[in-house]
């Protein structure tokens, strides 16, 4: 897996604006550290997300009801949520037939600051998580706290988090998809779990991404390389 100080990395970041999921590294220290590309933040009444193929920030869809987002909400960059991803899920739970998103690994960052936009990348430390499922499938939510935040950063663990802070983020991923006349919600949060599960989940998630695009780095030298 790349890093920061891989100097093809160094070069497309001069040369090219960084596709947020692929072309961001993670970090050299995740899963203890872990960059954050921020899609949502509180004040948000527009559902704001990267467009997969392009890389550019797009409106999703307006939030048709009253659910707002209590913590800045994004994904970890170059994280993939597949086959070892679902398997953890399969593991901790007892179920079977649960596969991955397809999607990056969620993460939501607390700081004591206002953070006003989203299109914006973070340092992160993560503390815990929600193992989430979503119709069938694995759909974490890793909670983080912000680098060097003056009220969040002292805290290591999910134990350091009221209970109502985490039952906020409980309640929006269990209904921000569910229409008022919905009798049953279709995503389900079986464990909050702590750091050190936290940190499995993003090893493999890490371990996901390198198998499906593993071939970037490689494409993008080659490319370099007859130019």
């Amino acid at each position: 897996m790349s890093t920061q100080s891989d100097p093809i990395w160094k070069l497309m970041g001069l040369l090219y604006q960084s596709h947020p999921w692929h072309g961001v590294p993670i970090g050299d220290e995740a899963p203890e550290q872990v960059a954050a590309y921020i899609e949502v933040v509180p004040s948000d009444t527009i559902k704001y997300e990267i467009d997969k193929v392009t890389g550019r920030f797009k409106v999703d869809r307006p939030q048709k009801f009253s659910n707002v987002c209590p913590t800045a909400y994004g994904f970890l960059p170059q994280t993939y949520c597949a086959d070892r991803v679902a398997d953890l899920c399969q593991q901790r739970t007892g179920r079977t037939g649960i596969v991955g998103d397809d999607d990056p690994l969620d993460i939501c960052v607390l700081s004591e600051k206002t953070i006003t936009r989203g299109d914006v990348i973070l340092q992160s430390i993560p503390i815990g998580g929600m193992r989430m499922i979503d119709d069938g499938e694995a759909d974490d939510k890793i909670i983080a706290v912000l680098v060097g935040d003056a009220t969040y950063s002292g805290w290591t663990d999910i134990g350091d988090a009221p209970t109502a802070l985490i039952d906020r983020l409980r309640h929006y991923f269990l209904t921000y998809k569910q229409a008022p006349d919905d009798k049953e919600s279709k995503c389900e949060i079986t464990e909050v779990y702590g750091r050190e599960e936290a940190h499995e989940v993003i090893r493999r998630s890490q371990q996901d991404y390198a198998e499906r695009f593993g071939d970037i780095e490689e494409l993008l030298t080659s490319v370099l390389r007859s130019t």
